[in-house]
């Protein structure tokens, strides 16, 4: 058969199973789809193997496969189930975009830091006269991170949660912008970033800086970079919907997108009370510093690229489970398939 007839026999059953996998169907039901699905992936892989039709099979049966391992009965609730396998199937699905996110921060950091190097006026119109002329006091007195001193914890707290929050989802509603939104914020950070840093290493302040500074900034920047990759979820799927049609695709993206924004949430916390109740004490013993630095970045790679990528290797094998026995050889499941369609075609159905 070939792939043109595949699809126009199927597309509106695949469609019909797109739109209930959003609804709280039975787990029997969903079963029943899941087989008929990965049937279909099956066959796909085999006559179609690199094709966007098998791409997009193996898409749907893995998020039906999801969600019926999140339908088994277990003593944890649905908030936990997001955060521990919803969110790292998203991640994983979209390492491409947040690969990109941090390479535009990279690259946006690199030029504010050669900016500042190169222009004096720069640091100024980056970080304000103000910020810059209290921090060269702080640095005459002794005392250059006295800016985190300032305010009071709890009051400090609730004021950098709030705004970092605001602006990681205006970061991603801006990606509504066909992506160029979330870039032009991205942009914004690195640039502020790049300069900030620029300004304490000219001050031989460099890896004090990093030692005080990166005890929250560690978590509050990666959280923006994935930010950043939530506004380009969103406005990708308005740029190029694939398989999907646009109004699907910018759905779809869109729900992606404000599920990853809403699971930085809890990072933005602790970055925020790290800044507020911490990192004002840069007199801390070195070790402890760089032992807080190490668990966050340890944290990031574990949350964000490798337990993603084991949830979906486990997903993967089990639909390869499902599917092997199929491909192998080809003219086993051949005979599978003519057998199948005979059943059908006399009203009976053959179980597989």
């Amino acid at each position: 058969m070939r792939e043109a007839q595949f699809l126009k026999q199927n597309a509106e059953k695949w469609k019909l199973y797109e739109a209930e996998i959003k609804e709280n169907e039975q787990p029997d039901k969903l079963a029943d789809r899941f087989i008929e699905l990965t049937d279909d992936l099956a066959y796909s892989k085999t006559f179609y193997p690199s094709s966007n039709t098998t791409r997009y099979l193996n898409g749907l049966a893995s998020l039906f496969h999801l969600k019926i391992y999140k339908n088994k009965k277990e003593q944890t609730g649905r908030i936990l189930n997001f955060w521990q396998f919803e969110l790292p199937y998203l991640f994983r699905y979209y390492h491409r975009l947040f690969f990109y996110s941090f390479i535009f921060f990279v690259v946006f950091c690199g030029i504010g830091a050669l900016s500042a190097k190169y222009d004096e006026t720069f640091i100024r119109l980056i970080l304000s006269d103000g910020y810059v002329d209290m921090t060269n006091e702080n640095i005459e007195k002794g005392d250059p991170f006295g800016v985190y001193k300032s305010m009071n914890q709890v009051t400090m707290f609730f004021h950098i949660a709030f705004n970092n929050i605001r602006v990681a989802f205006a970061t991603y509603v801006m990606g509504g912008i066909f992506s160029v939104g979330a870039i032009w914020l991205l942009l914004n950070n690195g640039l502020m970033l790049g300069s900030f840093e620029y300004y304490f290493f000219s001050n031989d302040l460099g890896f004090k800086s990093i030692t005080v500074i990166f005890i929250h900034g560690t978590l509050e920047i990666w959280a923006f970079v994935i930010a950043g990759a939530a506004g380009l979820i969103l406005g990708n799927s308005m740029l190029f919907p694939g398989t999907y049609s646009r109004s699907v695709s910018i759905l779809k993206g869109g729900k992606d997108g404000l599920k990853i924004v809403l699971g930085l949430v809890p990072i933005f916390l602790v970055a925020a009370f790290l800044e507020s109740f911490v990192t004002r004490y840069d007199n801390m013993p070195l070790w402890l510093s760089l032992s807080i630095l190490t668990a966050s970045v340890i944290f990031i790679i574990w949350y964000f690229i490798l337990y993603p990528m084991q949830l979906h290797a486990k997903i993967k094998n089990a639909l390869n489970e499902r599917t092997k026995h199929y491909q192998t050889p080809t003219q086993n499941f051949t005979a599978w398939l003519n057998k199948k369609l005979n059943s059908e075609k006399s009203g009976t159905l053959v179980k597989t």
